[in-house]
């Protein structure tokens, strides 16, 4: 692939911001700078920052964008890239043989069995037979609406047998992954891109990147403050899209990440009833506790797990998820337009909204 990146969409705000450098007297003004591009986890991704001139902030979001399309590639579950094994290449050789990966692959694994023990099982990457059914339907839905139909329960739940993780064997040592169901399929969409956002933004800091907001699909993180010392302000989608306000709140970050999960992006509507692509594991059907939930702490990875954990259970269960966890704050949005968050989430509500 061409390593320039294809910027779509590019502004230069008027607003300049005058940094006094700590090594001399010199000021430097510094620009404020959008790019935008859709070829990554199939959804918009866009980095706000700010830098001397366009080539240096280029060069910048190249690197977040390079490690992005990495991790998209290897995540993927239904394409194919040559030289490279990814979770396709494991679901297409379930039962058949073990196959050698990325280790960006094994430490998402890895770290997705261990949000299922630590969830009870309601982020589950082996949940993909159950997936696959859904996913179908609502692309049958969407390109045909005459086609109008659900799945069957039973065709659920035979799919269902084959979602037991214990089958997903993990060799660390030979980097390896063997699904030792030839039924069962992995789907990481309720881990992946927070995982490959966290990654790309260590990434990023790492090479120097101090100041930045990235936005992947709602997976939104926050690296640093602006270059004037203010936090970035953040905007919490309404999943009520048709409502004159388009966010429950706004809220302050420079370090944290914000994630979403709702009903109200990838759904399909019949005879009423919205059925959204988030499936409990107990019904086999989408969850219908809440419109929203949404999760902010400093780990997009462990966000985008546990607002998918959270979106699946009621509030009081997701109140005793959350006890388990430490500097994690949570809002939920009731279909019924009433809105819950924990008491730590106040502080990042922006008061002058």
């Amino acid at each position: 692939m061409n390593k320039k990146l294809i910027i779509l969409f590019f502004t230069i705000c008027t607003v300049l911001i005058s940094l006094t450098l700590l090594t001399s007297c010199k000021q430097n003004k510094l620009t404020r700078y959008e790019a935008e591009f859709l070829s990554l986890f199939d959804t918009v991704t866009k980095i706000v920052g700010y830098d001397e001139n366009e080539q240096a902030f280029k060069e910048k979001i190249q690197i977040i964008h390079d490690d992005l399309e990495q991790y998209h590639k290897l995540y993927d579950i239904y394409n194919d890239y040559e030289g490279i094994n990814n979770i396709k290449t494991i679901n297409d050789n379930a039962g058949v043989k073990e196959v050698k990966v990325d280790k960006k692959i094994i430490d998402l694994l890895v770290l997705s069995k261990s949000m299922y023990e630590k969830t009870d099982g309601y982020v589950n990457v082996a949940f993909g037979s159950v997936l696959n059914i859904w996913h179908d339907y609502r692309e049958k839905n969407i390109d045909d609406p005459e086609f109008a139909e659900i799945p069957t329960i039973d065709e659920l739940k035979k799919a269902a047998e084959h979602v037991d993780i214990t089958k997903l064997i993990i060799d660390e040592e030979k980097q390896t992954v063997y699904l030792a169901d030839e039924n069962m399929r992995l789907d990481v969409g309720a881990i992946a891109k927070g995982y490959a956002v966290q990654k790309a933004v260590e990434n990023a800091r790492e090479r120097g990147l101090k100041s930045f907001l990235l936005n992947v699909g709602g997976n939104v993180c926050s690296v640093g403050a602006k270059p004037d010392g203010q936090k970035w302000t953040v905007g919490l989608q309404n999943p009520k899209l048709d409502d004159e306000n388009p966010y429950v709140f706004t809220v302050k970050l420079d370090k944290e990440c914000l994630v979403s999960s709702g009903n109200y992006q990838r759904y399909f509507m019949l005879d009423g009833v919205r059925y959204h692509h988030i499936i409990n594991k107990n019904t086999l059907m989408p969850a219908n506790y809440f419109d929203a939930v949404s999760i902010i702490c400093e780990d997009s990875g462990l966000a985008d797990a546990l607002t998918t954990a959270l979106y699946n259970m009621s509030y009081e269960d997701g109140l005793k998820l959350l006890s388990k966890f430490e500097n994690v704050e949570a809002v939920w949005n009731f279909s019924d337009e009433t809105v819950k968050y924990t008491q730590g989430f106040k502080k990042y509500i922006n008061a002058e909204k």
